[in-house]
């Protein structure tokens, strides 16, 4: 059936309804694409997020967010401790002084945790193409952990790295 006999069963408040639809994600597109520019530019004025945008997997918009809702990093006493905030560490249980390491913790700020994972899973993808060198830490780690394991902790040097750069 061709576009134009399909349209002619369509009734006329159903296709003015989709053709308003249209309208409205097209209006939609054009502000995604103009806060995309004023991102950018903002992320090119910025020093700390040009030199955040450097470590791999992490891209304009991990760059701007992390400046923008972080602040000073000084206020974290380590990289470790901004690993946490993110909740990129494991959480600890335990008694009798035996402490089991579990899953991340999934605290502190989820859009920033996502945005590290979804960088991460990127540089993954990225090196396990055929004509990439391998960085031999993610190598050693992905043959001994799972997939999504190395990924967060890929996310959790990220995150790290991130820290030292800032402060």
């Amino acid at each position: 059936m061709l576009a134009n006999e399909a349209l002619g069963l369509v009734p006329e408040l159903v296709r003015r309804e989709l053709v308003a639809q249209v309208e409205g994600l097209r209006g939609l597109r054009a502000r995604i694409h103009e806060l995309e520019r004023q991102i950018g530019s903002w992320q090119r004025r910025e020093t700390e997020c040009r030199g955040i945008a450097q470590v791999p997997g992490v891209g304009q918009l991990t760059a701007t967010a992390v400046v923008a809702m972080v602040g000073d990093a000084r206020t974290f006493g380590s990289g470790r401790e901004f690993s946490a905030y993110l909740g990129l560490v494991p959480r600890q249980s335990g008694t009798g002084g035996r402490v089991r390491l579990l899953g991340i913790s999934k605290r502190g700020d989820p859009y920033l945790r996502t945005l590290l994972i979804h960088g991460a899973r990127s540089v993954l993808v990225q090196q396990s193409r055929a004509d990439r060198e391998r960085d031999p830490w993610l190598k050693e780690l992905l043959s001994r952990r799972a997939k999504n394991v190395a990924i967060v902790a890929l996310a959790n040097k990220m995150a790290r790295t991130i820290w030292a750069l800032l402060a």
